[in-house]
């Protein structure tokens, strides 16, 4: 074997080793970035399910009796009511966190109003949101993503005033 033959298959295979180690790596951010937008969609579903559970909790109420839910649980089984009546099928864990607290809204005579996530992290999705988030479009981390239901200003019962107070939902 001639001198300058040496070594050549060993470098071939390193420069191999080196590339697939940098494709490794973009594959990598390219799942954690898909990963991370599959949980972005996963919080605006479960976020507007409590919204529509606060607001068909609201709706279910007595006429000049309208209240907002003082606990989740009255979203899983409204106590107002002799039969079951459900606004929500289960309490959802917050995907940006993965843990079961949330941060509540509540007015000023405690109804929840609203939820939000208690992530810190800062979004990736910031423009193209429905009508009803467009809000959401100047948060700068998944806390401001406030997903609120707010009663009219001329219905019976407490208005809205959107203070946040982070609470704990547990099953």
């Amino acid at each position: 074997m001639p001198r300058g033959e040496r070594g050549f298959t060993l470098i071939g295979l390193l420069f191999l080793v080196a590339g697939l180690g940098v494709a490794m790596s973009v594959l990598g951010t390219v799942w954690h970035t898909a990963a991370l937008r599959e949980k972005e969609k996963e919080l605006l579903f479960i976020g507007e399910e409590y919204r529509h559970a606060i607001a068909g909790f609201w709706l279910a109420s007595p006429s000049g009796q309208q209240r907002l839910p003082k606990e989740f649980a009255e979203l899983l089984l409204d106590p107002r009511f002799p039969n079951t009546v459900r606004h929500l099928r289960r309490l959802y864990a917050d995907p940006m966190t993965g843990g079961k607290d949330w941060g509540v809204v509540k007015d000023e005579v405690g109804g929840i109003t609203g939820v939000y996530s208690l992530s810190e992290a800062k979004p990736l999705k910031q423009a193209g949101f429905p009508l009803g988030q467009a809000a959401f479009e100047q948060a700068e981390t998944y806390r401001q993503w406030l997903f609120l239901f707010q009663p009219a200003a001329n219905a019976a019962g407490p208005a809205a005033t959107g203070q946040p107070v982070v609470g704990k939902v547990t099953p």
